[in-house]
């Protein structure tokens, strides 16, 4: 998917942007790729910071609900992180690697969104947490 693709679908803008793909977006689960390259904003002394995985976690989110709503005929909305529960990285991937991230949607609460979300690298998890997002009225 181009970049340009991907824009659609979420109210991030470069260089805030750490999704590439939208593998799966389902109304439940969400799940998206993103390659890690030099000179990224979140990319320090090679690696990928863990402010960027959590922001990859929430995009990820952001991209399905974008990807669904958009094909109902609905406006992408805004979303902001509200806070993080459970918080788990046990690594940092690296320039060149290619992460897959999984957001499953668990509750809503007015305009708060739920979601458990997981980084994998090469099928090994290395990032987990939960997310409170919270979705802005238009």
């Amino acid at each position: 998917m181009s970049e340009q693709a991907i824009l659609q679908y979420i109210p991030q803008r470069p260089p805030f942007v750490m999704v590439d793909n939208i593998v799966q977006a389902d109304g439940t689960v969400s799940v998206t790729d993103f390659t890690v390259r030099d000179g990224h904003l979140f990319v320090e002394d090679g690696k990928f910071t863990e402010y960027g995985l959590v922001e990859n976690m929430a995009q990820t989110a952001a991209a399905g609900t974008g990807y669904s709503l958009q094909n109902a005929g609905k406006q992408v909305p805004v979303g902001y992180i509200g806070a993080l529960k459970a918080l788990n990285i046990i690594a940092l991937p690296q320039v060149g690697d290619t992460i897959t991230t999984e957001v499953s949607f668990k509750t809503q609460v007015l305009n708060v969104h739920i979601v458990q979300g997981r980084v994998l690298n090469n099928g090994q998890e290395i990032a987990n947490c939960e997310l409170k997002i919270f979705l802005q009225e238009s």
